[in-house]
């Protein structure tokens, strides 16, 4: 049984505060719910609606019963499919960019964008992303929704760029408004690929390391493109070539 309690501990971790110090964070939804039980992290309650139980192997975890109503009033969105789940966060460990190819993010701030990029990242088998101490928390609810589940197979460090990109070798691709066109940038089979803010895009000092400035070529009138948007296209280019 769900009770007052609980419910209220659940309710404190949308926000950030809450998260650090619990160092946890919530997962909506059946088939979000669903990823985070085949993934690494470790779970620590499950609220769910009976027919979720019913059908999962859940030992080891601590599971409560809710009903649709309750379990929508735990979430940050308005209607919830049927399960909610508590887990405990990674930490945050370092990375070195030495082979393979990396997705880099300058002060990304929009959640939406974090999370979208995340399930970009995923699609394009690119399993590590690497971001600005600046860049939105990736437990942020918005994040997790945003994902669809990929956040468990696309890791997430958090770091400062300028000593990471400095030490690595690997070609740092940097997307900006104007530099080389895309369509006839030949690529490397492992590099990183710099995004920047929504708004200023890439930082100055980050852009002294850029050793490549691509551009995506504009037929129309639109001002820019969403940072999501155009990191999907830069991974579609680099995985058009390379394969």
């Amino acid at each position: 049984m769900l009770t007052k309690a609980s419910a209220k501990f659940i309710k404190s971790l949308q926000l950030k505060k809450y998260r650090n110090i619990e160092q946890l964070f919530v997962v909506e939804g059946v088939k979000s719910v669903d990823e985070v039980i085949s993934s690494t992290f470790k779970i620590k309650t499950i609220v769910a609606e009976e027919s979720f139980v019913q059908d999962r192997d859940l030992s080891g975890i601590e599971v409560i019963k809710a009903s649709r109503k309750e379990l929508a009033q735990l979430g940050s969105f308005k209607t919830n499919d049927g399960a909610v789940a508590v887990v405990h966060q990674k930490s945050n460990q370092s990375l070195t960019l030495t082979e393979g190819l990396f997705i880099a993010l300058d002060g990304v701030n929009d959640p939406g964008n974090l999370g979208t990029i995340i399930r970009i990242a995923d699609w394009y088998g690119i399993d590590k992303i690497v971001a600005s101490k600046d860049t939105v928390e990736v437990y942020n609810p918005k994040v997790i929704a945003a994902s669809k589940g990929s956040f468990c197979r696309v890791n997430v460090y958090y770091h400062d760029l300028l000593p990471t990109l400095s030490e690595s070798k690997l070609t740092k691709y940097g997307a900006f408004m104007s530099g080389e066109n895309i369509h006839s940038q030949k690529f490397n089979q492992h590099g990183i690929i710099v995004m920047g803010n929504e708004a200023n895009g890439i930082s100055p000092a980050v852009e002294e390391l850029i050793d490549v400035k691509i551009t995506i070529p504009k037929y129309g009138a639109a001002e820019s493109l969403n940072v999501a948007m155009a990191t999907a296209i830069i991974c579609d280019n680099f995985k058009r070539q390379l394969h």
